[in-house]
């Protein structure tokens, strides 16, 4: 197994007993399912590049029962590959620590930053099959979201975390990283945009929300399904995305240093309609509303928003419509459609928040808005 690492990948470092006892013991099960191997042609296996940024995958403490001993980022992502020999039978792993940080604190700039590092990993490396990305679970799938609209090639990217850390009993990670590294191997995952690869099932990074606080069955796509599983005969894929994504994303990062500011406010009962007045006073270039329902909003919310309608055009913020429901779309409706907003489709509003940013980075025009939330 070949392995490259950057500066901040601490040498040296022996993965703890608990840690490779919790290895130990997802090896015995995976070597308890039919035999998997790699599904290339006969010869040496695929590269798959695997670019770590902390989160629970790669957590630990000195208790694996005690939250209030649990660090993120204990162990890098050099430590998590050589803890799973397995891998080396699917893929020859190059390793490369980008940030070693609990998901709740990535950054526009790490986003940037792994955008453009797995473009130029596809386009300088053309043994690369495909590029994991090891990541907290509470942000990942915003991650992988921005991933598949800004990377700018159609091999696979697969983000991947875990629910339990690595040196909890029964953690999850072994498993979820050698699952993700045989998906991102696999040909078939190639044209299907990026994907988050945990509990054996594979999810579309448009599609997926992290449904559960700490069940492993947390990611899921509500509506539209997951497109296959990973067991251990191999790779199974049902379907693919239709969206636009990743190849053929117009999105293009080249001279983007920062992003349109754009937030989410939340609709309830009663609502109080200075966090929209304070959004607009603030300059904000876009609002997210996670509306009720299909996406509604109050009489009170209402007329904070007809107050952003009478606003110039370049005084006022681009209004889009999500839901909080968690599932379902928000289509577009008359009433709403006359102030200007913009119907947000199956997006969830962190999604939503995504797309905005995205869109504004080149255009300020509704209807050119409402194109880019059909497509994508």
């Amino acid at each position: 197994m070949t392995v490259a690492t950057s500066a901040v990948v601490r040498p040296g470092r022996k993965p703890t007993a608990v840690f490779l006892a919790a290895v130990s013991a997802a090896a015995w099960a995976l070597g308890h399912a039919p035999p998997a191997r790699a599904q290339d042609a006969p010869g040496a296996p695929p590269v798959v590049w695997v670019l770590a940024t902390g989160g629970t995958i790669s957590g630990g403490g000195s208790s694996s029962t005690s939250l209030t001993q649990y660090r993120s980022g204990a162990f890098s992502g050099e430590e998590l590959v050589a803890a799973v020999p397995a891998i080396a039978e699917h893929a020859t792993v190059r390793v490369e620590q980008i940030v070693n940080i609990g998901s709740p604190n990535i950054t526009f700039d790490d986003w940037l930053t792994l955008a453009r590092r797995i473009d130029e990993i596809f386009s300088g490396d053309p043994d690369a099959a495909g590029v994991v990305v090891t990541h907290g679970t509470n942000t990942l799938e915003e991650t992988a979201y921005f991933l598949n609209l800004t990377v700018r090639h159609d091999r696979p990217v697969v983000l991947v975390g875990a629910q339990r850390p690595a040196t909890a009993i029964s953690t999850d990670g072994p498993l979820n990283l050698l699952n993700a590294v045989r998906t991102a191997a696999s040909p078939e995952a190639q044209g299907k945009g990026v994907l988050v690869v945990m509990n054996d099932e594979i999810n579309a990074a448009r599609d997926v929300t992290k449904t559960s606080t700490y069940r492993v069955e947390t990611f899921r796509s509500r509506d539209l399904g997951f497109l296959g599983y990973v067991d251990g005969d191999r790779v199974a894929f049902y379907r693919a995305p239709t969206k636009r994504h990743t190849a053929d994303s117009e999105f293009d990062l080249a001279g983007v240093a920062g992003f349109p500011t754009v937030d989410i406010v939340y609709s309830y009962v009663e609502p109080n309609p200075v966090l929209i007045e304070t959004l607009v006073e603030a300059g904000v270039d876009g609002i997210v509303l996670a509306g009720t329902g299909a996406g509604l909003v109050s009489r009170v919310e209402r007329a904070a928003l007809d107050r952003i309608a009478s606003l110039p055009a370049a005084e006022r913020p681009v209004v889009v419509r999500s839901n909080r429901t968690g599932s379902g779309r928000v289509v577009p409706l008359p009433g709403y459609d006359a102030r200007g907003m913009i119907a947000g489709d199956t997006l969830n509003p962190q999604k939503a928040r995504i797309l905005l940013m995205l869109a504004l980075t080149k255009t300020r025009d509704l209807d050119e808005i409402r194109r880019i939330f059909r497509e994508y």
